[in-house]
């Protein structure tokens, strides 16, 4: 991965260089939080940089990953696995995708199939399943942790979607049930399976469309549409405690 010229990219306050041809690199400040990002884009500037970038300009690739690294910041946090969190931050996951972005970037623009913000999670998804399975190697990972399944992505688990769930309990009521909401919502996420939880997840917690959430998890819209309101209908009795007022919205 060495070249003479190199792309920096620094949006997450640490410095990530990548080697790609005909830039020197300027570092900038990161962009406000995760508010200011992808989910209120503005989509004519996401194109503009997509389509320089696609001519070749290395800066606008950089710009639109600042763009674009809120919500990988976020869609990392809710994936990475709990007994890593005191070893790797998910800026570290992040920093690692923007190396493989540069590097895969002319690939994508061969291809139609896959918008680009898709394409960017599932490098995103790639460099965090790649980051884990070296530090577990490292820490000599435990044999139950091999078998990944059937759904071998990343995946949010049970109690990373409890938590994001419970983090809007905020009434005084429910900040002092706090506990007992947590193992109520627990136990009704443990009962749907990998792809149900990250269905969940990217539409409610990620704010990706169906078609959006259907093509990261390589699954027809259709599917993608009954599993979330299947997911929503088993979730609905432990989420009422949550927000009795919108309850009916899952419905």
């Amino acid at each position: 991965r060495s070249a003479p010229c190199r792309l920096e990219w620094s949006g997450l306050g640490g410095r990530c260089q990548a080697p790609i041809a005909g830039n020197a690199g300027n570092q900038r400040q990161a962009p406000p939080g995760i508010e200011s990002g992808p989910l209120g884009m503005d989509s004519a500037l996401n194109e503009r940089l997509i389509a320089r970038a696609r001519d070749g300009d290395t800066q606008a690739l950089s710009e639109l990953f600042d763009l674009h690294q809120p919500r990988l910041v976020r869609m990392v946090d809710l994936r990475l696995d709990g007994a890593l969190r005191r070893r790797l931050d998910p800026t570290d996951v992040v920093q690692e995708a923007w190396v493989d972005v540069v590097e895969r970037f002319p690939q994508w623009c061969k291809q139609d199939e896959l918008p680009f913000h898709v394409w960017l999670r599932l490098t995103t998804s790639q460099a965090l399943a790649q980051m884990q399975r070296r530090h577990f190697a490292a820490g000599k990972r435990d044999a139950h942790r091999e078998v990944q399944g059937a759904f071998s992505r990343p995946s949010i688990t049970a109690l990373s979607a409890a938590n994001a769930f419970i983090a809007t309990a905020t009434s005084p009521t429910q900040a002092a049930q706090r506990e007992e909401l947590r193992a109520r919502v627990l136990a009704a996420l443990e009962e749907l399976d990998d792809m149900d939880r990250e269905i969940v997840a990217l539409r409610h917690f990620e704010g990706l469309t169906n078609e959006e959430a259907a093509a990261e998890l390589s699954i027809e819209p259709a599917a993608a549409s009954k599993r979330f309101v299947r997911a929503l209908l088993r979730l609905k009795p432990a989420l009422q405690a949550l927000a009795p007022e919108s309850a009916g919205d899952a419905s």
